[in-house]
């Protein structure tokens, strides 16, 4: 059985950056032995904006100009990039909350054999869930799974409605 792992938008505009969060800071050591630790192959989305960012629907309701590609925002949190050189990942740029690319991704990786699927990253009440949601639309019949501890949301109790959500729609909380 294949073993996927979705390290998701771990950029340090979300962790340290213009929308990072004591929450999500505090996740990167847990996130960081996940990926040392992870058995199987791994794709890291990267939430992906232009200069035109404030002028998008985004843009316009959250008015906070963020991982603009070419921008040091834009890149993985250091430890996070650090830990991921030692393995073979699949970067997937997405230029909204859920990657639409993903799950052919995944489809093609997987070759036809029987897989799992693990979520970590930020922030859980957006871009995780999204993600999590899409994949499980696209596999209704594979395991997935979200570690809570490696991911934070917006606020804590945003993260902690998005694990409620994903839980109701069957995703495995770990």
């Amino acid at each position: 059985m294949k073993r996927f792992l979705i390290v998701v938008d771990m950029q340090k505009d979300f962790v340290d950056g213009a929308l990072g969060t004591k929450e999500a800071q505090a996740i990167v050591p847990a996130a960081v032995r996940k990926i040392e630790e992870f058995e199987g192959e791994i794709f890291a989305t990267f939430d992906t904006h232009f200069e035109d960012y404030m002028e998008t629907a985004e843009g316009r309701k959250l008015p906070v100009p963020h991982c603009i590609k070419g921008t040091e925002g834009w890149q993985l949190d250091r430890d996070i990039a650090a830990a991921l050189a030692d393995k073979d990942f699949t970067p997937v740029e997405k230029l909204t909350f859920g990657s639409v690319e993903l799950p052919e991704l995944i489809r093609k990786a997987a070759d036809g054999e029987d897989f799992t699927i693990e979520l970590i990253g930020l922030c859980t009440d957006i871009c995780v869930i999204s993600n999590a949601l899409l994949l499980k639309a696209n596999f209704p019949e594979a395991a997935i799974a979200v570690d809570e501890k490696c991911c934070a949301g917006v606020t804590p109790d945003k993260h902690d409605a998005a694990i409620e959500t994903m839980r109701s729609c069957q995703i495995d909380i770990l």
